[in-house]
Formats: structure tokens, sequence, C-alpha cells
């Protein structure tokens, strides 16, 4: 199996869209319900949201394997020196495969690169892929939440990874 990732296009930003929505239902709904999912993803994984990301300095990158979209994510280089990774998603039948270790293997070489010190990330307090997070050398730096408007908030933990360690 052929792994790559590429920067999105303009002319991708709707198969972005598309393919987000059912990842985001599928794993967010149990956490969070399917009304705040279906918030969220208007308003951070519609047309209109990832085009208006990119225009603030955003980078997303699709990752497919063979020619099949397997994953995405979304980086924002930061002043303090590190590199938030703002979405980090695989859809459901591609999990497990060891793909999210060569995504953070990508994004840790961009670091690098960069000369970020740190790799940061928020994760709901309830998602599993916490103790993935874990394992993949991330810290917990506490918590925080964030008022998303509408009633919502996302109730995370700030995580952190020093780039070196990669």
């Amino acid at each position: 199996m052929k792994t790559s990732i590429i920067p999105l296009e303009n002319d991708q930003i709707h198969t972005l869209s598309a393919f987000a929505e059912p990842i985001w239902f599928e794993h967010y709904t149990p956490i969070i319900g399917e009304q705040q999912v279906k918030y969220m993803l208007d308003k951070f994984q519609s047309e209109k949201a990832i085009k208006s990301q990119l225009e603030d300095g955003y980078q997303y990158f699709l990752v497919k394997t063979d020619s099949e979209l397997a994953g995405y994510f979304a980086l924002q280089f930061r002043e303090n020196e590190s590199l938030f990774i703002s979405k980090f998603y695989l859809s459901g039948a591609t999990r497990g495969k060891g793909i999210g270790k060569l995504m953070l293997k990508h994004i840790t070489k961009m670091a690098k690169e960069a000369g970020s010190k740190t790799l940061d990330l928020t994760v709901n307090k309830y998602n599993p892929a916490y103790e993935i997070y874990l394992k993949l050398g991330f810290t917990n730096q506490g918590s925080a939440k964030f008022d998303i408007g509408n009633g919502y908030v996302m109730d995370d933990y700030l995580m952190s990874k020093i780039v070196a360690e990669e």
C-alpha cells in the first residue's frame, strides 16, 4: 500500500469537506451528539470554513493510500515556535494501519524544517484518540474550554510534543 501526503488544492476543498462529514459523525456523535457535530462541521469543515482557514494561514493536506483518500490534517505555524495540529483525521477503514504515524512523521519533518520546537494540538477529553496521542509521545499540558458559539463548547485537553523527540 503506497501512502502519499499532498497539499490541498483549491479544487479539492469540496472533496475534503464531503470526506470529513462521515468521519466526524462516526467519531464525534457518541461524544458530543449529532446536533453539535452538525454545527461544528458547518463551522470548521464546510467549504466556506476551509477556504477561510486557508486564507488565515492554515495548511491542509490530503492523505491517500494508493489512489483512495484515507485522511487529512491541517496545520498552523504559530509565532511561539509551535506547530499547531488543527485537524488530524483518518477514515474508519484506514485506522490502525500505521498511517497516523506516517502523518505525524511528515508533520514533524515540516516542523523541524520550519524551526518549530513543539507540536501542539487539542483533543476532546472524551475522545478515544487521547490515548493514541499519549502513545505517540504527546503529553497533557492541561485543559481548556472553548466557546464555539450556539451554546456549544469544546472541552479539550491541551497536548504537546517536543519536536526533537521524533
